[in-house]
């Protein structure tokens, strides 16, 4: 009988540290990393739903003031991937204004805590790097007890 109520306990217990982990899927193309990640950190795909992957995809001529542009076979290769691995969970499928992670709904639940002008430090540089205070960004951990904002 203790059993019953032991699992759906643990199960609560659970859910904070599954949330702060978006984990890269291991199967990521080659392509993702050398393209995308040759200017900004490789985000995990989980961060965005299925129609903001393809807003971004379809428009890497205009990729947030940059010509991103990369050939057909390899648009296909990672946008394919981009999209079988989207968020599918609603807190993170919601559709992001300007096709941005850091104007999704749940980036600014999670970061209302953050002053504007951390943000501007060198070290962080804007919110879209991750990295500057989540250490394990790359890896799609980003536990609340492991985050250090930088001081400058």
């Amino acid at each position: 009988m203790k059993t019953y109520f032991l699992l759906p306990l643990l199960a609560l217990l659970a859910m904070p540290a599954s949330a702060a982990k978006m984990t890269m899927p291991s199967d990521a193309p080659k392509s993702y990393e050398a393209e995308c990640a040759s200017c900004h950190m490789a985000y995990p795909p989980g961060l965005l739903g299925q129609k903001n992957w393809q807003n971004i995809m379809s428009g890497l001529d205009k990729h947030f003031g940059t010509d991103a542009s990369i050939d057909a076979k390899t648009e296909s290769e990672i946008s394919q991937w981009l999209l079988k691995n989207a968020a599918t969970k609603q807190k993170y499928s919601a559709f992001a204004p300007e096709n941005r992670i850091t104007k999704a709904p749940w980036f600014i639940r999670k970061h209302d805590e953050v002053r504007s002008d951390v943000w501007k430090r060198a070290g962080v540089k804007s919110p879209a790097n991750c990295s500057a205070c989540h250490a394990d960004a790359t890896k799609g951990n980003f536990d609340e007890d492991s985050i250090r904002i930088p001081a400058k």
